[in-house]
């Protein structure tokens, strides 16, 4: 069952005016030290700043919550193992609204798609919920 989904374009020029303009600072405050590592050793960081910024904005979008209610940019973490798909993990109120989501004897699984086409890159998610029994 669907219980949430959520999609953002965001223009990459946007992204490297804020890392012009504020550094390290936005930064610290958007991403999780892992994207952090991640996108800075890319050729081009603003574009992978970018695409990290469009999964947090749509998974809080898929939360239903926008960036409220107790969800933060760090709480929404997009990780990958190498050779692997890209992933999701959420913290704190993030981690704390899913679980509101998730009715009794289910458990939650989290689809996310990055694309980019300079000068904009978009992310999906998707947030089912899978019976807990159907899938031992």
């Amino acid at each position: 069952m669907i219980l949430g989904t959520g999609i953002d374009l965001i223009d990459i020029r946007r992204i490297q005016d804020s890392l012009d303009r504020f550094g390290q600072r936005f930064i610290n405050r958007v991403f999780c030290p892992s994207e952090i590592a991640f996108c800075a050793a890319r050729p081009d960081p603003a574009a992978a700043f970018a695409r990290h910024y469009a999964v947090k904005e749509a998974a809080c979008k898929a939360l239903g919550t926008g960036m409220r209610q107790g969800v933060a940019w760090r709480g929404i973490e997009l990780r990958r193992e190498p050779g692997r798909k890209p992933y999701l993990c959420f913290h704190g109120g993030a981690q704390a609204r899913l679980e509101a989501l998730m009715p009794a004897g289910y458990e939650p699984v989290l689809h996310v798609s990055i694309s980019d086409e300079p000068p904009y890159a978009t992310s999906i998610v998707i947030i089912e919920c899978r019976s807990k029994d159907v899938f031992p």
